[in-house]
């Protein structure tokens, strides 16, 4: 093992896990790798459920007592769910203490069925925050349209939230807008805004996936050294964007009133494309005051051979851009692009919602008592 993960974590890269399960708790595998692998925090999403509880270890009296309740099936989801999260938010309270509040912490995301619903997003976050009932959790709230507003309603409520699936600059910048008015809104409510904590989960992967593709089909000389570029130069100028709208005279009032900068959260870091090193999107982040929440793989690959070399974002802007550009004078449209990802991102963490929903009724009808 090299102590890449420590040169990471010194370097100002908050190092989260992208996976949570109820075994991983009680076995105590959740607290040795927050011990022995720099591990600070942990980010779950509806298919880290979905596979976790269809797996099954760990579930099966909790399922059978809610049977016996005869619950809904989506109140039985949320019971387990936030369970989950309520025990690992509190194996990592010690980390929330050291840090200030600044890690150590526990994401859940909101019904992804609400995804174009404000409102019903609004009100899933606050009963959220309130069934898990930690100081050190997150309400993970999508970068849609209609969340958007949402993110501001429950900034203004004192409520911290991990924004998730953002795939565009444009839709970063209007994050980060919607986290200042947030912020606003609590300090008009007389809140402690240092209480109040966010961070702007950027998909990073996906991001390579999608276009590759699209190198591919264009297969020209001028395409092929392209591959595995857009990623990376996409979320170094969404680093860039933060660098702006935190030195602005907008953020130096909330900064001067106790508020704390909303991270970037480099997320989908594990590499999709065999042909790439398994640390790309971990190596070639490295910026201070930045989360990177990895799945398991990655984590074991960046303690094992991870090459960090110091900060490997800042600098980097003029490149990142001109990358950007010559793929769209290919006629591959970013925008297009970052749309599909982010439709294509909600689709997949409602079906599977949708699974667990159906995985989940399964089990309670199948240990339902019998009558009489």
């Amino acid at each position: 093992m090299t102590d890449a993960l420590k040169r990471l974590s010194d370097e100002g890269v908050a190092i989260w896990l992208d996976d949570l399960s109820r075994k991983r708790i009680t076995s105590g595998n959740l607290a040795e790798l927050i011990d022995q692998q720099h591990v600070v925090g942990v980010t779950t999403n509806p298919s880290i459920f979905q596979k976790a509880i269809s797996a099954g270890d760990g579930y099966q009296q909790q399922l059978a007592d809610l049977a016996a309740r005869k619950v809904t099936v989506e109140e039985a989801i949320r019971m387990i769910t936030t369970a989950d999260v309520r025990d690992a938010a509190d194996v990592l309270r010690p980390v929330f203490d050291a840090t200030g509040g600044q890690d150590g912490r526990v994401s859940i995301e909101v019904d992804p069925r609400l995804a174009h619903n404000t409102g019903a997003t609004v009100a899933e976050a606050k009963q959220l925050a309130w069934l898990v009932d930690r100081p050190n959790t997150l309400i993970k709230i999508p970068a849609t349209k209609a969340g958007l507003p949402a993110i501001t309603e429950v900034i203004g409520l004192g409520i911290s939230v991990n924004v998730t699936l953002i795939f565009s600059l444009e839709r970063y910048r209007e994050v980060m807008d919607a986290y200042l008015a947030g912020l606003e809104k609590a300090k008009a409510a007389g809140l402690d805004l240092s209480l109040i904590r966010s961070v702007a989960s950027f998909f990073v992967s996906r991001v390579d996936s999608e276009i590759d593709k699209r190198l591919d089909k264009v297969g020209t000389d001028e395409a092929k050294p392209l591959k595995g570029k857009a990623a990376l130069a996409n979320a170094r100028l969404a680093y860039q964007a933060y660098e702006e709208v935190f030195s602005s005279d907008r953020w130096a009032a909330l900064d001067k009133a106790g508020a704390n900068k909303q991270r970037p959260l480099w997320a989908s870091t594990g590499v999709k494309d065999p042909a790439y090193k398994d640390t790309l999107y971990v190596d070639d982040l490295v910026a201070p005051g930045t989360v990177n929440t990895m799945p398991e793989a990655t984590l074991e690959a960046t303690a094992d051979h991870g090459q960090i070399t110091g900060d490997t974002v800042r600098g980097t802007y003029e490149q990142a851009q001109a990358d950007l550009d010559a793929i769209a004078r290919l006629g591959i449209s970013y925008d297009d692009v970052v749309q599909l990802l982010e439709d294509e991102g909600v689709e997949k963490f409602e079906a599977s919602w949708n699974d667990l929903l159906k995985s989940t009724e399964a089990e309670l009808k199948r240990l339902a008592p019998s009558e009489g």
